[in-house]
């Protein structure tokens, strides 16, 4: 019995569920080393609920550090041990100062948030004015201030910090926060000179396959967001979708380690009518966490629990709110049930 075949029953058994991902072709199959820090699945993570949010121009509502211990107690106990954040602010400083407090089982993707430093308002759908210059140059300014954040907490915190994510969709051609990819580079080589741990860069699959070379030559693994969702698929078509956005990539940069960084289907969502559900978001992240498994590829599910401060604010069904593994109260959805 080949080891796909063998993980697939032994995952069944376990009440995996009854998934019908496709077996992970051997070019997709990577090396134990390739996972980051020995995981195969794991989830990203912020801890705004409701009536809190980040900083949008008239300050930031936070949650307290006893929410996010509850959050973080949570995550270790449905089975987590690897969770990714998106910037090297005050709620990611605290996080990281509860899980070594409190000795959790945890370790994290540092994200280092890049703001826009391009208007890319002739490619983004929802930029429908320039970004002026000069918000643009305090954007560089600040962004110059997260990349020492982000080396100061992955210095201080390097028991914890399995690998630093500099920019988060930062160069696909829809983005509202663009950076120019040469200084993406340059970031990268500042953090990598700066830090032991891993680095890469979060982008779409087809960024990667078409642009990425560059790119890929600096950084220590791909850091690739697939969800087939937003482009039309039904639950029935999402797994095989996903593998062949992946071998899009391997086939466009072989050699080179994969790590998926976003992956996710909504509960809720106007966008997408009937296919937001719990039973078909239970179903792929089933199937993820199979693939995930048999390939030695780490998944960061996106995302651990609803954030209602997202989206349009007018559209409480909005997919934005809804990607959650666990509702804002907490309580579970049916894929950790």
């Amino acid at each position: 019995m080949n080891f796909g075949r063998f993980l697939a029953l032994a995952l069944l058994a376990a009440g995996a569920g009854c998934s019908q991902a496709p077996v992970a072709p051997d070019s997709l199959r990577q090396g134990p080393g390739a996972l980051l820090a020995g995981e195969s699945m794991a989830v990203s993570y912020s801890g705004f609920r409701l009536g809190q949010h980040p900083d949008r121009g008239s300050g930031a509502a936070n949650p307290s550090a006893d929410e996010v211990l509850e959050d973080l107690e949570i995550l270790v106990r449905h089975g987590f041990r690897l969770i990714r954040l998106y910037d090297s602010g005050d709620n990611t400083r605290a996080t990281l100062e509860l899980i070594r407090e409190h000795d959790l089982p945890l370790k994290v993707l540092l994200g280092v948030w890049l703001d826009a430093e391009f208007s890319n308002h002739e490619g983004c759908p929802w930029l429908e004015q320039p970004i002026p210059a000069a918000t643009l140059a305090a954007n560089a300014a600040r962004n110059d201030a997260e990349l020492e954040r982000g080396i100061e907490l992955a210095r201080r915190f390097g028991d914890i910090v399995a690998a630093v994510n500099v920019g988060n969709e930062a160069l696909v051609d829809w983005s509202d926060h663009k950076v120019p990819l040469d200084s993406v580079i340059t970031y990268v080589r500042r953090v990598r000179a700066a830090i032991e741990q891993p680095v890469t860069v979060a982008d779409n699959y087809l960024w990667w396959a078409q642009h990425g070379a560059p790119l890929a030559a600096e950084v220590d693994f791909l850091g690739v967001h697939t969800y087939p969702v937003w482009e039309g698929k039904t639950i029935d078509e999402a797994m095989a979708y996903t593998v062949a956005n992946i071998e899009s990539v391997r086939a466009a940069l072989p050699g080179r380690p994969i790590a998926v960084l976003e992956a996710g289907w909504p509960t809720i969502a106007s966008e997408f009518g009937e296919r937001a559900n719990e039973a078909s978001q239970a179903r792929h992240y089933a199937e993820l966490r199979q693939w995930a498994a048999s390939t030695n590829t780490t998944v960061f599910w996106f995302a651990a629990f609803d954030e209602p401060w997202k989206g349009n604010p007018d559209d409480p069904l909005g997919a934005e709110k809804h990607w959650g593994l666990f509702n804002v109260d907490r309580t579970p959805k049916e894929a950790k049930r």
